[in-house]
């Protein structure tokens, strides 16, 4: 995979693969699968600059599973794969 390096306090995640049957058995077309909400954090940024000329440290960190919105950030495919860079804020949770 070609190395990308987030700015500032943008985060790099891949999300997790939707679904592919319901919990009953029943297999999705792919027109009817949902983003997934769960993502894995691939990169962080260098952080917010604060006021005084200092980065403000993640509450994030590479391999962390989180739980992001399903319409927030950019996708963009590198390499064949599927990435979204969003803000450290439009990160909803932690999953620990």
């Amino acid at each position: 995979m070609s190395k990308v390096r987030p700015l500032g306090d943008k985060i790099l995640v891949k999300r997790a693969e939707p679904e592919t049957k319901t919990k009953s058995g029943i297999f999705l077309p792919e027109t009817a699968k949902e983003k997934p909400q769960h993502a894995t954090v691939v990169a962080v940024g260098d952080g917010r600059l604060l006021d005084n000329g200092k980065r403000a440290p993640f509450q994030v960190k590479k391999g962390d599973k989180v739980i992001i919105g399903k319409w927030g950030g950019t996708e963009l495919k590198i390499d064949g794969e599927e990435l979204l860079v969003l803000s450290e804020d439009e990160i909803l949770a932690v999953i620990e």
